[in-house]
């Protein structure tokens, strides 16, 4: 276990979350802890961190050091400590050779680090709409929440939960689209307005080569339902196969853009790719949890 350094900062997320309050005080200040003690938070709402981005964050961290500290908890076995926001800083400051970073340390069960993390996150609003839609399932799935309840919480209107949540629904090749940023939330709002699978997919299609404004998808909807405009046979096509959702699944468990290929006699393999050390050890500790 890291030993700690005291440097009498003052209080972090303690008021964020009321229901994940302890009954002690949970900042008396802000810890020096060791990096390699500390371990990616396994809820992390972000699944992609832009590369250069970590690179423009390192080298500031080199010159001026971790300006805002991270929030961690201690493992119940006492190993080290588990990120529950600020694991940009973590990794960009992995990258500039730190042995250690200033850290708040908070006690959290895993209900109140799941809700904490995806709300540091969304608060901070760099999330791609899939990721606040998955954030926002597994609030519902772990913490038993209700919409209602979810939409308090994060302080959005339970409308707007409602509509990331339909995000789940749509075909993997239109999430994928909208984790890669090609699609606004605002397109995909309208492409929810078709009636199938294979419709939005046609939609989807048309808006990437020509450049669609939002209004004018909705336009392209609405006369679709007039039945003012044909939907091309040769654009429709069926809804995504049990194959694509597995490699969407598995995208975002190991947080990349996995491949997964498979021949007609059912062999394959799955490629997970990584663009660093840092990268692979992250993948290397979500299987070793598999194991345990």
């Amino acid at each position: 276990m890291a030993q700690k350094k005291r440097t009498g900062l003052g209080r972090g997320l303690n008021a964020l979350i009321e229901d994940a309050k302890p009954t002690k005080e949970v900042f008396s200040g802000v810890d020096e802890l060791d990096i390699s003690a500390i371990s990616p938070n396994p809820f992390q709402p972000r699944t992609v961190f832009n590369e250069e981005a970590l690179q423009e964050l390192s080298t500031s961290i080199k010159e001026i050091g971790v300006v805002q500290p991270i929030t961690v908890r201690a493992k119940e076995d006492k190993s080290g400590y588990e990120l529950i926001s600020g694991e940009r800083r973590w990794r960009a400051s992995k990258i500039a050779g730190l042995s250690k970073i200033p850290a708040y340390v908070r006690e959290a069960n895993t209900q109140g680090m799941l809700e904490m993390a995806i709300v540091e996150n969304i608060q901070r609003e760099d999330l791609d709409a899939m990721e606040v839609a998955i954030s926002f399932q597994q609030l519902l799935d772990e913490c038993k929440l209700t919409q209602e309840a979810l939409a308090d919480r994060v302080g959005k209107k339970r409308a707007t939960v409602t509509n990331y949540l339909r995000l789940l629904k749509l075909p993997p090749e239109i999430q994928l689209g909208i984790r890669e940023r090609k699609l606004s939330m605002g397109h995909a709002k309208a492409i929810m307005g078709a009636d199938d699978n294979a419709t939005q997919l046609m939609i989807f299609e048309q808006v990437l080569k020509y450049d669609f404004s939002v209004r004018k998808t909705e336009d392209v909807i609405r006369e679709i339902k007039e039945g003012k405009v044909e939907v091309p046979q040769k654009k429709v096509q069926q809804s995504a196969s049990e194959f694509d959702i597995l490699k969407t699944q598995l995208s975002n468990f190991f947080k990349a853009k996995v491949d997964l290929k498979i021949n007609n006699k059912g062999k394959g393999k799955i490629v997970i790719p990584f663009n660093n050390s840092n990268d692979l050890g992250d993948i290397i500790a979500i299987l070793d949890k598999l194991e345990n």
